[in-house]
């Protein structure tokens, strides 16, 4: 019989678990806290023994290990490879700012959205990640660390609108004041454009902010790096992040990631600023994304002058646009890159 996944309870249906295995209901507050500064069962010693020893008995703590760590030399940004239970394995990367740190997170194991210019997609999904999975990488990363996360990117690894309810349950259980206490707004959610997805989000009444990766300003180029673009076309896409920005009062962040003779003309600039100016009609900023290259993929990245020319053409046409700029480049920090290298190695 399978044990229930403690990291993914609520502090309710903690509380009735403790109570189950009979002990005091107060045990409860006691063991969310430590699961969530990432402290193994041995080392919860305001626990009991022998209430540890239920707990590995009777419960199962999805607890991710650290496989690979890799730290910047250029800014102190951190990569973290993590093992799950399963021996699957996802990325995280701590970057530090002047205002925090924030950790982009994974979401699946793999993504099957098949987006061309993306190191995670290319083996494909294997399997969504618990809430446990998915709060366990912010929890060791600040144990590993010694540091505090300020805010979160769930733009790691896998579609996080692919894993909806399980995404879900995380936002509430990293916000919960009892726990690690991360604010909603502090928290940006990437999605590659699922239409039902967004807009579910929208009713949930979680003021995240919402990411979506757009890379064209029109159908037909979309379609050929965007898998999704089939299914759900722009004009469909963003009445939705429209819908999204009158349900939340929230800023919508379009990802636009520039790669060299596919999305990076002048051309492409004028299109995607009068697109936007029809079709949201409120503010929005756009993130201009260097590419970064992968050799399975074939594409290249657009120059930095050509970037910054980009993002000036946008600005010029009314729209708040910057190139993102890059942390960790002397460890491959962008997503998939540990990941892939080891399924390389292990031949798959």
């Amino acid at each position: 019989m399978e044990k229930p996944d403690i990291m993914s309870m609520t502090k309710e249906e903690l509380k009735d678990f403790v109570v189950s295995l009979g002990e005091s209901a107060y045990r409860a507050g006691q063991l969310f806290r430590r699961m969530h500064t990432a402290t193994p069962i041995d080392e919860m010693t305001d626990l009991s023994k022998a209430f540890r020893e239920k707990l590995k008995e009777s419960a199962e703590y999805r607890l991710p290990t650290i496989e690979k760590k890799l730290v910047s030399k250029k800014d102190g940004t951190v990569k973290y490879l993590f093992g799950l239970i399963d021996g699957e394995c996802v990325e995280s990367v701590l970057m530090k700012y002047e205002y925090g740190n924030t950790l982009c997170v994974s979401s699946q194991a793999g993504c099957r959205m098949g987006c061309k210019f993306c190191a995670s997609t290319l083996s494909g999904r294997v399997r969504n990640l618990t809430p446990s999975e998915i709060l366990g990488q912010v929890a060791l990363a600040a144990r590993d660390s010694g540091e505090r996360v300020h805010g979160i990117v769930m733009m790691g690894i896998g579609e996080p609108l692919d894993n909806y309810d399980n995404v879900i349950r995380f936002l509430h259980l990293v916000g919960d004041e009892g726990g690690l206490g991360i604010g909603m707004r502090h928290i940006s959610l990437s999605t590659c454009g699922i239409v039902p997805g967004i807009r579910r989000l929208a009713d949930e009444g979680i003021p995240v902010t919402l990411s979506v990766s757009l890379h064209a300003y029109d159908n037909d180029k979309r379609r050929e790096i965007m898998p999704i673009a089939n299914k759900y076309p722009i004009d469909e896409l963003l009445a939705a992040c429209r819908y999204y920005f009158d349900k939340t009062g929230r800023r919508v962040s379009f990802e636009y990631t520039l790669i060299s003779g596919k999305n990076d003309t002048p051309e492409d600039a004028a299109g995607l600023a009068s697109l936007l100016k029809e079709k949201m009609g409120v503010p929005s900023h756009i993130n201009l994304i260097m590419l970064n290259e992968v050799e399975e993929t074939g594409l290249k990245s657009t120059g930095r002058q050509r970037a910054a020319a980009f993002a000036d053409e946008l600005c010029r046409r009314g729209q708040n646009a910057t190139v993102r700029r890059r942390l960790g480049g002397d460890i491959d920090a962008s997503c998939g890159q540990l990941r892939l290298n080891r399924n390389r190695e292990a031949g798959r």
